[in-house]
This record gives C-alpha cells, structure tokens and sequence, in this order.
C-alpha cells in the first residue's frame, strides 16, 4: 500500500514538472494536509475492502451457494459488512442486533491505518513543519510552547485521515444493506472516526522521533499516569492469556469433539480456524474480566466468575469447548484474583518514579488515578469485547462493562495507590541521604588509600590494637595529670622494702606480659628517642 502512496504522491509533481513556467519545487508543489488525509483514507479503504473481498471470495467458493449473497454483488456486500465489523459497527438483523464481533479483525484497518498515517505526514511534509528541537537549556515556558504546538499539529493530522475516512465508512454502509442485514450507520461514523484519529495521531507522532519521544510530548504527570495504565492493562491482558490458553488445554478433548461435530472441509475448516483466531482477544478480555472478578456471561441468566460457574446450551464453535462446567470453581483459581492487585503494585512503582512528588500525600493519589484509568480502560475493553447475539437468550453475552470498570479501578487503584506512596518515600529519602553520602565517600576512600599504603611500608600492622586511653592534646596535657600504666609486677621501692612491710604489695604469680606496654630494650630495628615530661621543672 505504501508503494501505491508513493506513486500519487510523486504522479502530480512529475505531471507540474513538465508544464511550462511551472517549478517542481517541494514547497511549492507540496499538497496540503486535508489533501493528503483524503487519499490515504481512500487508499486504506481500496485496500481493505480488496484484502476481505478476496478472503469472502474464497468463502463464497467453498460454501454452499447462497450462503454469502448471490453472486458476486452478494460478495461483496458480505465483504462490506465484514469491513463494517472490523471497526465495531453493528448489525440490525430480523430478531434482535448482532453487537457481538470479532475484536481480532480490528488489527487489519489499524495497520493499514498507520502506514496511511505515516505516508500522511511524510506527503505533508510535517516533519519540517514540527518545531525545531530546542537547546538542552531552554526555558520551560519554550519547551511548554513546543510542546503545546506539536500537540496541535498531531491533533489536526488525525483529523485530516479520520474525517474523510469516516465519510467514506458511510458510503461503505449505505451500499452494505440488504434485506436481511443492516449496518447502523452511526455506529460506522463513529467507530471509523475515532480509530482513524487515534492511529493517525499517532503515526504523525511517530515521525517525531522514537516512542520515547511521544511520550515526552505529554505532561510529566499524564505520562506517568499513561506508563502506568499501559503497564497495569498490558499486566491483566497477559494473564487472561494465560488463563485462556490453560482452559484450552485441560478442555482439549471437548474442542476437539466440537471442532468433528461441525464435518468441515479443508477450506471450511481453515476459514473456521481463522474465525476462532479473530474471536480470540474477545476471549482474552472475557478472561481478564474474570480476574477482575465480575466475570462474564454467554446467556440471559448464566454467569462464569470465580465465584461459581453457571452455563446452558452455548452455540457450536468449538472455542467455547474451553468454558468450565457448571458448579464451584476449584480454590486453586481463586488465586487468580490476586493478579490485578500485582499489576496495580507495579503501575504504582512506575508512576512514582517517573514524576515523584515532593509531598507524601500526593503520590498515593497520583497512584490511584492510574488505576481508575486501567479501570476505564479495562470496561472499555468488556464493552468492545460483548454484545448481544441476535435477541432471546443470547441477548446479554460477555462481561458487564461496568462491574469490570468498578473493580478494576479499586482493585488497581488501591494497590497502585499503596506502591506509589512507598515507593515516593524511598526515593525522596534515598535523594536526602545522597548529599551526605556523596561528601563523606572521598573521606572514605582517602583513608583506606592511606591505610592500605601504611600497610605496604610497615607502618600499621594488619592485627592492630588500640592503646588505653586516648592522646591529649597540648591543652590537655598543661590540666591534665598524665595517666600511668601499670604493670603485674610491684614497684621497685615497694619491693626494697620487704615483703613483710607492705603486705599488700605482695607479689602475685607470673601472668603473661601485656600487649599495650612497649619494652623499653626494643628499638624496633633503630633508635628510641625518651623525652622526659618533668624537666621543665627541674631547671
């Protein structure tokens, strides 16, 4: 598709070229951007409708005829509509509405979308219109400014694809109708437009710069909430995978009766296959809805949760083999409910650090929005992910987008709230101990150089012992009595004297010599020079 771009956006340039006293000059034969929207989204839509009508096309041979329409205008009518479901536009139908449609086909229009997008932006040429990168130094008001501008020009660059794609998805539903199946062409506007802007917004924002950088165009707080619920969302969507794909395997023997019940064809077979494949996010969030803990329904009446298991007859698609018999849940799947409160722990982490809030009390809360946006999300998603089958019983299928919302956001919202506070206290602590720390690490270091060079020539020995006492200064020494160590044996008057004299002078047995006392007789390898303290007063 990027190469069809390419050539209308260098067809008209080449045909200005040869014109006489015409230049064909980039500036000057640059379109505008409303113009190069409307061929992108024309473009997305041809191709689109090319890849599903080739897919219907081989339906339309291996099924029995009139199944899809007759003839070829039926094919492509049923191509139509399944372009229609692919954004979530529904179907009035004879009996009720089909709302239930498969989440997966949303990923062709999002890919075509974003190719569209980025040919968009580089045919518009927005990339030199974006503003210039500011200095590393630049005042916060310029780069709030730059910021500010940026926003504008993605917002209008998803505007230019969305809007005349949206007009385009309206043709799309007219000619869509027939006598059994009716698209609502509200719906189809709406649906076409937001996901054109969404995609478009962000493929302008891609050429940009990295991802990174299209976080940076947000606030510091709306980018920590953003990190957050991404992570918290991505955290719950990966463990509904997980559960999906354990209910598969210990239910295996009953996909596979069904999948034999269903005598498909080759070709039906691998059309059926594909089905199951584009209904299994639809899955994965009805999972995640049941470790939210509300749960879903497949029926007026029924319920799957953790808190039981209550089903009748479900339709013959063998990937709701996998749904869990009717009765109490086992305890170990209890254990499942704690995973939202493990996502809402580290999206509070991540909040904290990104924008840390010099208040104690503000990161909590800051933590706790995080998790009523994982909640809006999350009812979003259950809301995308259901709807009703026809009318009667399969009226009321999927989750309840407003319980998955409401516990979601407590849930998440608690534990991201607790984590970003914890969190918040340990990195303003860590950043008050760092100035301390940073002014006593070369005290530190200078004196194990100097103990461990002291060391190498002799000076310090490696058991070193301290001596009694402490060393005096000069003033303490003039106020002072200078202390006297004393050993084992007696004084050499107390001695003269006699033992019977001085009774209590008396000679105690021989002890080992004592480590703190140096003998005089050693000189260490050299000399030993005495000072002796009293000779100021003798002169």
């Amino acid at each position: 598709m990027t190469a069809l771009l390419d050539q209308l956006r260098t067809a008209p340039r080449a045909v200005l070229g040869k014109i006489p006293g015409v230049t064909g000059d980039d500036d000057e034969s640059r379109r505008p951007l409303p113009v190069s929207g409307m061929l992108a989204a024309a473009c997305t839509l041809g191709v689109g409708l090319a890849v599903l009508t080739t897919l219907t096309l081989i339906g339309w041979m291996a099924a029995p005829r009139g199944a899809l329409g007759q003839g070829l205008p039926g094919v492509f009518r049923t191509a139509a509509q399944l372009w229609l479901a692919a954004h979530h536009a529904g179907f009035a139908i004879p009996g009720g509405r089909v709302g239930l449609l498969p989440l997966g086909l949303l990923v062709l229009p999002a890919f075509l979308l974003y190719k569209a997008g980025r040919w968009m932006a580089r045919d518009a040429d927005l990339r030199l219109r974006l503003p210039a990168r500011l200095p590393k130094n630049s005042p916060k008001e310029k780069a709030n400014a730059r910021r500010r501008a940026q926003l504008i020009l993605v917002a209008q660059a998803g505007v230019s694809l969305a809007a005349p794609y949206a007009l385009l998805a309206g043709l799309i539903a007219l000619v869509a109708r027939n006598d059994i199946t009716q698209p609502y062409i509200g719906e189809a506007l709406l649906s076409h437009f937001l996901l054109a802007f969404v995609v478009g917004a962000l493929a302008t924002a891609r050429t940009i710069g990295p991802w990174r950088s299209m976080l940076r165009l947000l606030p510091e707080r709306v980018r920590a909430v953003t990190v957050g619920t991404a992570v918290a969302t991505a955290i719950m969507l990966a463990g509904g995978l997980v559960l999906v794909v354990v209910a598969v395997a210990l239910n295996f023997g009953d996909v596979r009766a069904l999948s034999g019940q269903l005598s498909t064809g080759f070709v039906g077979g691998a059309l059926l296959l594909l089905v199951q494949g584009l209904y299994l996010p639809n899955a994965v969030v009805w999972a995640m809805s049941y470790i939210a803990g509300p749960g879903f329904a497949f029926g007026t009446g029924t319920l799957v949760a953790p808190t039981g298991v209550q089903l009748g007859m479900v339709p013959s698609l063998p990937l709701l083999g996998a749904l869990p018999d009717s009765g109490p849940v086992p305890a170990p799947m209890m254990a499942v409910i704690a995973l939202p409160f493990a996502a809402g722990a580290v999206a509070g982490v991540l909040v904290a650090r990104i924008a840390p809030s010099p208040s104690y009390e503000v990161a909590p809360l800051w933590g706790f929005f995080s998790g009523v946006s994982t909640g809006l999300v999350a009812g979003l998603l259950a809301a995308l992910s259901g709807g009703p089958l026809r009318g009667g019983r399969l009226a009321a299928v999927g989750p309840s987008p407003w319980e998955v919302a409401l516990s979601v956001c407590l849930e998440v919202g608690v534990a991201a709230g607790i984590s970003a506070g914890v969190a918040n206290w340990l990195l303003l602590n860590r950043k008050a101990r760092k100035p301390l720390d940073r002014a006593a690490t070369p005290v530190r270091k200078a004196g194990a150089v100097l103990a461990k060079a002291a060391s190498k020539v002799g000076l310090a020995e490696a058991d070193a012992r301290p001596l009694p006492g402490h060393w005096m200064d000069a003033t303490e020494a003039d106020t002072q009595a200078i202390p006297v160590i004393r050993d084992d044996w007696q004084d050499e008057h107390a001695s003269a004297a006699g033992a019977d004299t001085a009774p209590h002078l008396r000679r105690e047995p021989d002890r080992p010599p004592r480590r703190d006392i140096i003998d005089e007789s050693d000189d260490r390898g050299g000399h030993v020079i005495y000072i002796d303290p009293y000779a100021w007063d003798r002169d």
